[in-house]
């Protein structure tokens, strides 16, 4: 790997409409750790007039929260990880009715604010939502090629810090501060962010679960097998699971089974924001980096636009299995193959296609040379595709 230009800071895919939904209401801004986030949030203070920017975690920030003694003439009030505090929806509701009209509230939190029950009074009809992920190609700006871009994600991952040093830095640097991210990321999600969910004599086994969750992605989590890998109940592994997925260490993609009568309806897959971390294969790499842009821009649908629109898998019992799914308003639109150099059509492509012959039929390959129609089955290359993805029908 070469050294190459210094990659310039962007304004995030969700900049302009936050900015736009702050005119209306508030903003609720969620997302994995250091996925940008505060970056995103101190660039759109430029915006206004006497920000503020206050982080629950900091003691400074917290007095002054506790108190409001921000200024008054504050045109954007950002908290942060104010999730952590007792009562947190109560107070947010109380700031947001009294305060003027010309400022505005930023509210970003790591882990998904909405699992936090610490109040029953609702922020219905004062928020907007977004869900910010890691970076994907159709982000990236560069002189590399989109084949090249891919290729770091698969190992780098999306996330900016470990992402930019792959652009920026010679190979063996940026593999070097790959390692010591993770160890810094993943140590202090262990050991922070699970104990505001858990107590501290099941970290371990949450430890354990997570290293059995790399090598399994792609795969149906069966909840059953994995209880009896770490000798506890199917119901404590699915909690362990939903604690993970609720700090967006992972995401699961659960099967489409509308008309589908065979199909495996309770087994999700597990997928992780970062691609890094991914304990598997070149393949399983491509497999999970597209999983996480495929995530990334339904849900900037879903929080944009109000759009129905998911992603999912299909497997049956026969074990005809095609990657991806992407379903609008409960009907599949787009069946999605991933593949890393096998320009063959997948004949579980030609299954489903009889199935669903008025949806879209694609297989996605990272090392191809030649895109070409096929009996209506799209061949198409994998980097180029989801670097054009804004512009894909389906969504």
């Amino acid at each position: 790997m070469q050294t190459f230009a210094i990659f310039t800071p962007m304004k995030r895919y969700l900049y302009e409409n936050i900015l736009k939904d702050l005119q209306k209401k508030m903003v609720l801004l969620t997302g994995p750790r250091q996925v940008g986030k505060t970056y995103l949030a101190k660039q759109m203070m430029e915006e206004f007039k006497n920000p503020v920017y206050l982080n629950y975690d900091n003691i400074t920030d917290q007095k002054i929260i506790r108190t409001q003694t921000w200024r008054k003439d504050s045109g954007l009030l950002v908290f942060d990880e104010i999730h952590k505090m007792p009562n947190w929806k109560n107070y947010i509701k109380g700031v947001f009715d009294t305060k003027t009209n010309e400022q505005k509230i930023l509210v970003t939190g790591s882990a998904r604010l909405e699992t936090f029950r610490k109040s029953g009074d609702s922020l219905a009809g004062r928020y907007y939502h977004y869900r910010l992920n890691p970076i994907t190609i159709d982000e990236v700006k560069t002189k590399l090629s989109e084949y090249s871009i891919l290729k770091n994600f698969n190992h780098f991952g999306g996330f900016p810090e470990p992402f930019l040093n792959s652009i920026n830095l010679e190979e063996s640097e940026a593999e070097k501060e790959l390692i010591r991210w993770q160890k810094q990321y993943y140590s202090s999600l262990i050991r922070e962010d699970i104990l505001d969910f858990s107590r501290i004599q099941e970290i371990s086994t949450i430890r354990y679960l997570l290293e059995l969750l790399r090598t399994r992605v792609g795969s149906p989590v069966s909840y059953k097998g994995l209880a009896e890998d770490l000798q506890k109940s199917p119901n404590t592994i699915k909690k362990y699971v939903e604690i993970l997925e609720s700090l967006y260490i992972i995401f699961l993609i659960r099967p489409y089974h509308k008309r589908i009568n065979r199909s495996l309806l309770k087994e999700p897959k597990v997928y992780f924001y970062d691609t890094s971390f991914v304990n598997g294969n070149e393949g399983i790499l491509l497999e999970n980096n597209i999983a996480v842009s495929l995530l990334k821009h339904t849900q900037y649908k879903q929080d944009s636009e109000g759009k129905e629109i998911e992603l999912k898998y299909v497997k049956t019992k026969e074990k005809k299995e095609v990657d991806f799914v992407l379903v609008k308003n409960e009907t599949p639109k787009m069946f999605l193959e991933v593949k890393l150099s096998d320009r063959k059509i997948s004949k579980q492509l030609y299954y489903f296609q009889s199935k669903f012959p008025e949806s879209e039929f694609i297989q996605l390959v990272q090392n191809l040379q030649q895109e070409e129609d096929i009996k209506n089955i799209k061949l198409r290359k994998a980097a180029e595709w989801i670097g054009d993805i804004d512009n894909k029908e389906f969504l």
